[in-house]
């Protein structure tokens, strides 16, 4: 299910229950200021992941939806508050920075996830978690994380071990 190096997990989840198993594993982990880019085609799980995670944090789910059209939706009622970003129908990265993309990836209290991710990578932080998601059929995926920094590369060894003593 899982191959492993220093700052790289991937997993394989055959279906949508395993996909929110680990955006249980992501949020038991998680801590504010952290930012989590999340990158994969059109239906690949990104919101599902968000979803997850959010759902984990005592999140409101009914409020997670895809930011598409509004670029980003705040959640406030959970342990950790959370920027959900949505960069895929941004002109460009000074679009992303004029929503206040800045003022919460530096602020230190939000948790930022961001699904297009790699369309603003260079606003990005450099220490940040970053999660690759591909389908593999119509309800499997397959992610990859890989952390890029000191905070990151602890935040993923703390996922690697969730997800090694969960039951999932």
């Amino acid at each position: 299910m899982s191959s492993e190096r220093h700052n790289l997990l991937s997993l394989d989840c055959p279906d949508e229950a395993m996909t929110d198993w680990l955006g249980a594993c992501i949020a038991d982990v998680v801590v504010r200021g952290m930012v989590i880019e999340l990158n994969g085609q059109l239906g690949a799980g990104k919101t599902r992941l968000v979803r997850a995670i959010c759902g984990n944090l005592q999140i409101d789910t009914a409020q997670v939806n895809s930011p598409t059209f509004v670029l980003l939706q705040l959640y406030t009622d959970g342990r950790i508050p959370v920027a959900h970003f949505d960069t895929y129908r941004l002109a460009d990265m000074d679009e992303f920075l004029a929503i206040g993309a800045d003022d919460f990836m530096n602020s230190g209290e939000w948790l930022c996830l961001i699904e297009w991710a790699e369309r603003v990578t260079e606003c990005l932080p450099p220490d940040r978690l970053r999660i690759d998601i591909s389908a593999t059929n119509a309800s499997a995926r397959h992610f990859q994380i890989t952390s890029t920094g000191q905070m990151s590369t602890a935040l993923l060894q703390r996922i690697r071990e969730n997800t090694q003593t969960s039951d999932g």
